[in-house]
């Protein structure tokens, strides 16, 4: 999959580092809080300017010119196999960094809405449940109790893997 770029002048930091900061974006979707960790996050766009690409899977709404890159905007709802996300005036992309073979890349999700940043400590997160949630339990990094209600935190890692996603849209084009 071509559209996926390298981010320019970054270090490369280890996953654990991800793993072990406190700080979550929170943002909606589909009527639920998610939380992705914010050493993660590059930018929140407003969502436009969204170039479509024939022949792709249907979560992957198309690509964006950001500042030269092309990014590729993955619509999350759609990758949970909730629903295609309808675009509102709240819609935003987050420019998010995925790590793959020691290497980053920039990548844009689409979200309904952006909440806030929030501190969860390691205390604070249980592991992900084997069974009832909406999405694939190897998306889930772990579930933070904020205020007596639980976040999905994501793990960043597997709902962006750029193999899995190549290989989807590979099939696509064959």
């Amino acid at each position: 999959m071509n559209a996926i770029v390298k981010a320019e002048n970054t270090t490369l930091v280890p996953s654990a580092r991800y793993e072990q900061q406190g700080q979550y974006l929170t943002f909606m979707l589909g009527g639920e809080i998610f939380a992705i960790g914010i050493l993660r996050i590059k930018e929140i766009i407003e969502y436009g300017q969204l170039t479509e690409v024939p022949r792709m899977p249907d979560f992957i709404r198309g690509v964006i010119n950001l500042r030269g890159a092309v990014v590729p905007v993955i619509d999350l709802g759609s990758r949970f196999g909730i629903k295609t996300s309808a675009v509102s005036r709240r819609t935003c992309i987050v420019i998010i960094e995925v790590i793959h073979e020691e290497e980053q890349h920039v990548v844009g999700v689409m979200v309904d809405a952006v909440n806030e940043v929030l501190d969860i400590s390691a205390e604070e997160i249980e592991p992900a449940p084997s069974f009832g949630s909406k999405i694939r339990a190897d998306f889930i990094r772990g579930m933070g109790k904020v205020d007596g209600r639980f976040v999905i935190i994501l793990d960043v890692d597997h709902v962006l893997s750029l193999d899995e996603i190549s290989n989807l849209a590979e099939g696509m084009v064959n």
